[in-house]
């Protein structure tokens, strides 16, 4: 099997020689090429052409989501064909890798690539869902190019917090989860709309969900890890369905600290809950738009200010080595 192997070597977690040992074991099962990233983007076009020039059938992805989520939207430029399209294999090189660890594969680049090589040995695979979020036909924002996401995205806080942390990162400080947590407590300090929210989710046929505060779509679970702890904002979430939504109706200090405990408390079968929590399953195609423009973020990626974004669960879109 030919295989392109995308590198980031800026991720967080990779060094020469963790690469070193992870090129040498690929390319005793595969025929291997190697390309190491060197912009913003460089990854989905490294895809792109691959897919394009029809010469790999599998791309492997080293390094965080960030680098999984730009190959991702290479692979999918045209659209999903999961029988068509080269398969997508993933080795954890960021800080949280969230996806690679939702599809269960070890959080050690090593292991998983031993674990990558296996599954390879004993062709098994995983068609998986995805999500894709771009402009709203008829809004300030309907310019804005489809995107494709792998495990969430958010429009609101949460967003806020990552685009603090990327400023954070670009100031020289290491990405660790202290430092989500720093920016977080910082951002709720100072959210201008946790008292009145403004994002309004619009579902074909359903009456609007008004005045939240925070929005998290997600399309699996967990939405996150602190460290080895997995955190489910929406336990039903999976790969095998379409996307879910979380949405917060409330900000204030006692809801924040009730809500946090719930997700540091959160299980598989239990999520956040209570009066002021919206939490929606199976979410095919909806809207969410706000009176105000907010960050939003997609795999973790600080995309800038958006009123109004339009959703798609699309099942079953992309073949996965696991």
């Amino acid at each position: 099997m030919r295989a392109l192997l995308v590198v980031n070597p800026a991720a967080t977690t990779t060094s020469a020689r963790t690469r070193d040992v992870l090129f040498h074991a690929l390319a005793s099962d595969l025929k291997l090429d190697v390309a190491t990233t060197e912009y913003r983007g460089h990854a989905r076009d490294l895809a792109r052409r691959a897919v394009d020039g029809g010469t790999h059938e599998l791309v492997v992805a080293f390094g965080g989501d960030g680098t999984v989520n730009e190959v991702v939207n290479g692979l999918l430029h045209h659209g999903p064909a999961p029988q068509e399209l080269p398969r997508l294999a993933v080795v954890p090189g960021g800080s949280t890798n969230v996806f690679a660890r939702a599809l269960g594969l070890p959080n050690d680049a090593v292991e998983a690539t031993g674990a990558l090589l296996d599954a390879l040995r004993d062709g098994t695979e995983r068609t998986v869902g995805l999500g894709l979020a771009g402009g709203t036909p008829g809004t300030r924002d309907e310019s804005v190019p489809a995107r494709w996401f792998t495990f969430c995205a958010g429009l609101g806080f949460d967003a806020s917090v990552i685009g603090r942390v990327e400023q954070q990162r670009e100031r020289g400080k290491r990405s660790t989860h202290a430092l989500y947590i720093r920016q977080m407590v910082r951002q709720f300090m100072g959210e201008p709309h946790r008292r009145q929210g403004t994002i309004t989710i619009g579902r074909p046929g359903e009456d609007p969900i008004e005045e939240l505060a925070l929005s998290i779509v997600c399309n699996t679970s967990p939405w996150t890890f602190l460290g080895n702890r997995p955190v489910y904002a929406a336990p039903q979430a999976s790969f095998d369905t379409a996307l879910d939504v979380l949405g917060l109706a409330k900000l204030s200090a006692p809801a924040v600290t009730r809500y946090a405990t719930q997700l540091l408390m959160s299980t598989p079968e239990r999520g956040p809950r209570g009066k002021h929590v919206v939490a929606l399953h199976d979410l095919t195609d909806f809207t969410l738009q706000s009176q105000a423009p907010l960050p939003f973020q997609m795999d973790g990626d600080h995309l800038g200010l958006r009123t109004s974004v339009t959703f798609t669960g699309v099942r079953r879109a992309l073949r996965v080595i696991v």
